[in-house]
């Protein structure tokens, strides 16, 4: 049975911009109003697509959310056509504006939680969109994820999705990144690593300058619905000063990939009994890379996003590591990965370095892009629609990114009425190209 790894990028939507929205998001918040190039940000995570789908790593696609959500805003008072909605809400409440236009779903890293067919009792790959309830704008993205995962993965055969989990703060729920499968190979029986930022109930410590996006309920109650048992699950609190220096996820601290785990001294608050846990429970020896806090600080692991990279098998058995420019730019992390992880004794034998800076200004890397799916050979031709990625596939976004999209979009261009038409416009045009079908919840604006 051949097993693979796909990962489902997000396309960068035509409405990326700048708008700060994302607390405790270092990056978010520090390029707060600046003037973003959707066109740019969508080439440069196609072309990421493309040049690991040439190396040989199967790549699919995922599509923006229609943005701006004038729905949303008609949810909360605002009437009229979609001009008078924008132009209401960029004089009244400029930040709803700016959330509703939010292209955040191209980090698909939240957009839910897997479990391949080969560790659920039904041997089905089971989905959970995330409820991302911890900010506004991305508390808007669930119900489109639903529909886009449903119309991807469609053969019940195969597939089972969940509901997503309600949207209260006990049950705060950032997804896949915050969930990393461990196992030998993809095809072998996996276990799987929760880490959370807080307890809702009966917590104890937790950060105190960044809110904790991820709950330990949030996590029991995703396993509890993919039926994985104690045996294949281990359940970790990030450390809270990794938290408040500005790791809101744990895929900003750590990643990993068959028995490889990649991470930094300071990403769980109790690290040993982690590993040891984890160790007890795979079948595989675990091969822990730690970076220690000398080699690496807090604020060049945060804004460099060394450990929001891609961690890749190879059919040699060694791994690929896909970092962000970044991190080549930065001496103590360049110097890191040449002399500690590729001259150490673990599978990474190889850093291909991708520009995604129009992301990365958003405080997303190559990691936040993407969705990790492990798919059997008969999965993966169950799929729905034309997602996996071709050079056919590729040579048809990039133009049709180079039709719709702007090259420049400023906080301030956001009310404007015509922005929505065009990124309308662009995502039908997407549909039908992507062959999904009706997955976006509200249509054009019908209102005289």
């Amino acid at each position: 049975m051949t097993v693979q790894e796909v990962n489902f990028d997000g396309l960068v939507g035509p409405t990326h911009n700048y708008s700060g929205l994302a607390h405790g998001n270092v990056a978010s918040m520090s390029h707060s109003g600046l003037v973003a190039n959707p066109k740019e940000g969508a080439l440069q995570g196609l072309l990421k697509m493309k040049s690991l789908m040439e190396a040989g790593y199967p790549q699919g696609v995922l599509p923006p959310q229609q943005r701006p959500d004038v729905g949303a805003l008609r949810d909360l008072g605002f009437s009229g056509g979609n001009g008078e909605v924008l132009a209401r809400a960029a004089a009244e409440a400029p930040q709803l504006l700016r959330a509703v236009c939010s292209a955040s779903s191209m980090w698909t890293a939240n957009a839910g939680t897997i479990t391949p067919s080969v560790d659920a009792p039904d041997g089905r790959v089971h989905f959970t969109p995330a409820n991302l309830q911890s900010s506004f704008h991305r508390y808007l993205e669930p119900t489109t994820t639903g529909r886009v995962l449903q119309a991807i993965f469609r053969d019940e055969r195969h597939f089972a999705h969940h509901p997503v989990l309600p949207a209260t703060p006990a049950f705060s729920d950032e997804g896949a990144a915050n969930h990393t499968r461990l196992c030998g190979e993809h095809g072998e029986l996996g276990v799987y690593l929760f880490v959370y930022g807080r307890q809702a109930f009966g917590g104890e410590r937790e950060p105190t300058r960044f809110p904790a996006r991820q709950t330990l309920e949030a996590s029991q109650a995703v396993a509890r619905q993919h039926g994985l048992s104690d045996a294949q699950t281990v359940f970790a609190q990030q450390h809270p000063d990794a938290i408040d220096a500005g790791v809101f996820h744990n895929d900003v601290i750590a990643v990993g990939n068959g028995p490889v785990l990649l991470y930094h001294e300071m990403a769980f608050l109790d690290e040993a009994r982690t590993l040891d846990e984890l160790r007890a429970k795979m079948s595989t020896p675990l091969i822990p890379v730690r970076v220690p806090l000398e080699a690496v600080s807090m604020e060049e692991a945060v804004a460099s996003y060394l450990f929001n990279s891609q961690l890749l098998s190879n059919p040699d058995g060694t791994m690929t590591l896909v970092v962000p420019g970044e991190c080549q730019e930065r001496e103590a992390v360049w110097r890191t990965i040449q002399d500690y992880l590729l001259a150490g004794n673990n599978p990474i034998s190889e850093v291909i370095v991708k520009d995604v800076k129009q992301s990365m200004r958003n405080g997303g890397g190559p990691a936040c892009l993407r969705l990790r799916v492990v798919l059997t050979g008969d999965e993966r031709e169950a799929l729905t629609g034309r997602v996996l990625l071709t050079d056919g596939l590729y040579d048809d976004l990039t133009a049709w990114v180079n039709r719709h999209y702007r090259d420049r979009l400023a906080p301030d261009d956001l009310a404007d009425p015509q922005l929505a038409e065009e990124s309308l416009r662009a995502l039908d045009e997407l549909t039908q190209r992507l062959k999904l079908g009706s997955v976006y919840p509200f249509q054009r604006d019908t209102t005289a």
